[in-house]
């Protein structure tokens, strides 16, 4: 019964074999590694973009940190959500790795608009020389909160950016959870919707640790190459990433993984709601926000379960509404969401 994260879950067998399989012998270190030149072929078809530059790292903050380097000036910034990963979660690592852009907050839901991204445009680049010029935007997709940017969302956006000349970088730690439920293709989610770079998440959907920075225009590639290394973030043993992404790659193990988590997160939506649940945002991925009354909650950490509370502490009023959020990854078992259940 755990569902505090899919970072938590275990590794697919399939890629434990290929990395035990790129475990023989030698390869060429750096990137030259046979297996890379598959993983970046294999890439560009899936999303239908042959002159796409492909690079690898280990984690989600160092795809989106790099990347956001690449398209920002340090006296530029970066437009985003509130509840951003950019902004909440990596330790001012976009800041730093950028030369000092800042970020700023669109909004504080989890979603932009058109009506919110063009205001906040707008309200940069009016002192001069004496504030931040306009950078990048970006967008999460899952968003922080569960929910998916549509198409025709993302669309939008896009052309807000288009006519400030902005580049658009879609953090997709979630990517193909948010692909599967919207049945549009990777090509339709990022560049033919506007945008320029994508972080196409690999270890929340079963890999070991390894996350691909693509970038749709590949005249960023050298600048991205320059700053991998520079940033400490290129392997010498570049051979055990790009196996991990080929494996994930093949026979569609990443969309496999992603249908099995948002079926589960789907069961587990389903029982919420019969137990009179409030959910605070649609679960239209693999992620659920919802509210049940503390003594819910003490009840289900004391039997085994394993969540995140999300707005107040375990202790308190018994019947104070705690909202919680509940992760499902490729791993997690009808039997266990049923067991769950059952003592909800």
């Amino acid at each position: 019964m755990h569902f505090a994260s899919d970072n938590s879950g275990p590794v697919p067998q399939q890629i434990l074999d290929a990395l035990a399989k790129a475990n023989q012998g030698y390869a060429m270190g750096y990137g030259a590694d046979a297996e890379m030149a598959e993983v970046t072929a294999k890439i560009r078809a899936v999303f239908e973009a042959p002159e796409a530059s492909v690079h690898l790292v280990a984690t989600g903050t160092a795809a989106n940190v790099l990347a956001l380097s690449t398209l920002a000036q340090p006296w530029q910034t970066v437009f985003c959500t509130r509840p951003a990963h950019i902004l909440q979660d990596e330790c001012n690592g976009p800041e730093f790795y950028t030369g000092g852009a800042k970020l700023t907050p669109v909004t504080d839901a989890d979603k932009m608009t058109p009506e919110t991204l063009r205001a906040a445009i707008e309200g940069e680049e009016v002192r001069g020389v004496h504030g931040p010029q306009r950078g990048p935007v970006s967008l999460s997709q899952v968003t922080e909160f569960g929910t998916v940017y549509s198409v025709p969302e993302i669309e939008a956006l896009g052309a807000v950016a288009r006519e400030f000349a902005l580049p658009v970088h879609m953090d997709g730690a979630r990517f193909t959870n948010a692909l599967i439920p919207l049945g549009c293709t990777p090509a339709e989610m990022t560049w033919k919707a506007g945008v320029s770079a994508l972080s196409f998440g690999g270890t929340k959907n079963g890999c070991l640790g390894v996350e691909a920075v693509i970038f749709f225009d590949p005249g960023h590639a050298q600048e991205f190459e320059y700053r991998r290394k520079r940033g400490a973030h290129l392997f010498s043993k570049h051979r055990y990433l790009s196996a991990q992404m080929l494996a994930y790659l093949t026979n569609d193990l990443w969309l496999d993984n992603a249908r099995t988590a948002n079926s589960n997160c789907a069961m587990l939506a389903k029982g919420l709601q019969a137990a009179g649940a409030r959910f605070t945002h649609p679960a239209q991925a693999n992620m659920i926000f919802a509210a049940l009354p503390r003594s819910t909650h003490q009840r289900l950490f004391a039997a085994g379960a394993v969540y995140h509370l999300w707005d107040g502490p375990l202790h308190g009023p018994e019947q104070e509404l705690v909202t919680a959020r509940f992760v499902c990854d490729w791993s997690v078992t009808e039997e266990q969401i049923s067991a769950f259940l059952n003592l909800l």
